[in-house]
């Protein structure tokens, strides 16, 4: 198998000119999950593309949970649409690390996003990010996996953040619980 050309790093003046800049989401109606991050990094503003950096590890995580054919890089990701996955942010903003974000920002993201899914109507809306899920939406009790409210309308389930700065996951852990979502999709 050839080998797919990588895109170079962003410069520091790139990725301080993507500060607070945006990502479009990668949405459209009835799709089977609906991948919700907690915001974008500098390297995916300065790319147009979700989880950007090279080295997220969503990429390799859903390959090996079985939802891509291979595993993606950002570039690939338009390629999700027809799988039926999007991809979106509770929090449009970017920043270098979800730490940045206030939790008033997280709580403002909420209703958007209720009014987002009623409209796109995915099966499921997938959560990745525990604190951010916890906080925008008033569950400090909320668990991984499966939640028990519906959300617009879909099957919400909570995930952990793929960002390597989650070290509280390593990557056979993402795999599982990643595959546990696949396994329960119709």
């Amino acid at each position: 198998m050839a080998t797919r050309p990588r895109m170079p790093r962003p410069s520091p003046a790139e990725l301080a000119a993507a500060q607070a800049g945006t990502v479009p989401d990668l949405i459209a109606p009835g799709l089977r999950v609906l991948f919700v991050g907690i915001n974008p990094g500098l390297w995916s503003a300065v790319i147009g593309r979700h989880f950007g950096n090279p080295a997220n590890r969503l990429w390799p995580t859903l390959h090996a949970a079985g939802f891509t054919p291979r595993r993606f890089l950002p570039s690939d990701a338009p390629e999700l649409l027809a799988l039926g996955y999007g991809v979106t942010n509770l929090v449009a903003r970017a920043t270098a690390g979800a730490a940045e974000i206030r939790d008033a920002e997280l709580r403002a993201g909420a209703p958007a996003l209720v009014e987002k899914v009623a409209h796109y109507r995915p099966h499921t809306v997938a959560f990745l990010g525990l604190g951010a899920y916890r906080v925008g939406f008033g569950c400090p009790k909320a668990a991984i996996g499966p939640q028990a409210e519906p959300l617009g309308g879909a099957h919400a389930w909570l995930l952990p953040n793929p960002s390597g700065l989650n070290a509280h996951y390593q990557m056979p852990d993402l795999i599982r619980l990643y595959a546990a979502l696949h396994a329960a999709l119709p």
